[in-house]
């Protein structure tokens, strides 16, 4: 049985974010693989599916998603540079914004218009302007630039209940270490779809994800035992 998420009503992205917080960036996906690689995310657990939109059709796969899948898994759109970018993502059935940047026009449309907004910072200044605009989480962007250590520094001043979700290079095995710091979730991409890729492949990659998550959580669970 899979978890409902209702995209767009009250608490939808919390439901998503507690059951899996992995925004998986499908980039450069057409329509015509979009649902065959998305039955396979959500199959393996992934609630949060974004469609970057320099892909090919982004909005045809976003319709076609949002259709399948939109009782299951929140399905929007990521690298949106433009708030009149948000209608036409809502239109489609999106409900979701994911940006590489921290543009407060951008958040404030998706806000507007009831979204669910992750964008994109690379600094404390960056992320708090957009909190402060209506953003529901940071993705901490370029992750390959910004070490554990440093998300750690952020932690000390960003809430706990504030989501922080590290993107860029991320793998299975690196997990630990951001959520040790203080990472709420990741945005995975090229380590978990490339176009071409085999399906067979993804499924692997997918689980690989979601298991590496649980297991961070187990983790967390036994080490808060030992200090209570």
């Amino acid at each position: 049985m899979t978890d409902c998420v209702t995209p767009g009503s009250p608490g939808a992205l919390q439901r998503a974010l507690e059951a899996c917080p992995l925004i998986a960036v499908l980039r450069w996906i057409g329509p015509d693989e979009a649902e065959d690689v998305t039955a396979i995310l959500v199959d393996a657990g992934f609630r949060l599916i974004e469609v970057p939109l320099n892909s090919p059709q982004p909005y045809l796969s976003i319709e076609r998603l949002a259709r399948r899948f939109g009782d299951t898994a929140m399905i929007g759109a990521g690298t949106v540079m433009d708030p009149n970018d948000v209608p036409r993502v809502g239109a489609a059935g999106g409900r979701l914004i994911v940006m590489p940047h921290a543009d407060v026009s951008v958040v404030r449309a998706a806000r507007k218009h009831g979204f669910a907004c992750f964008p994109g910072a690379a600094t404390p200044t960056e992320g708090f302007a957009a909190l402060a605009a209506g953003a529901d989480g940071l993705k901490i962007f370029p992750a390959e630039a910004i070490s554990p250590s440093v998300l750690k520094a952020w932690r000390a001043v960003f809430a706990r209940e504030i989501p922080l979700l590290p993107t860029g290079g991320i793998t299975p095995a690196a997990m630990s270490s951001w959520v040790d710091a203080g990472a709420s979730g990741f945005g995975v991409g090229g380590n978990l779809y490339k176009p071409g890729k085999p399906l067979e492949e993804v499924r692997k990659s997918a689980i690989a994800f979601v298991e590496a998550w649980r297991a961070t959580q187990m983790a967390e669970v036994r080490n808060t035992s030992r200090t209570t």
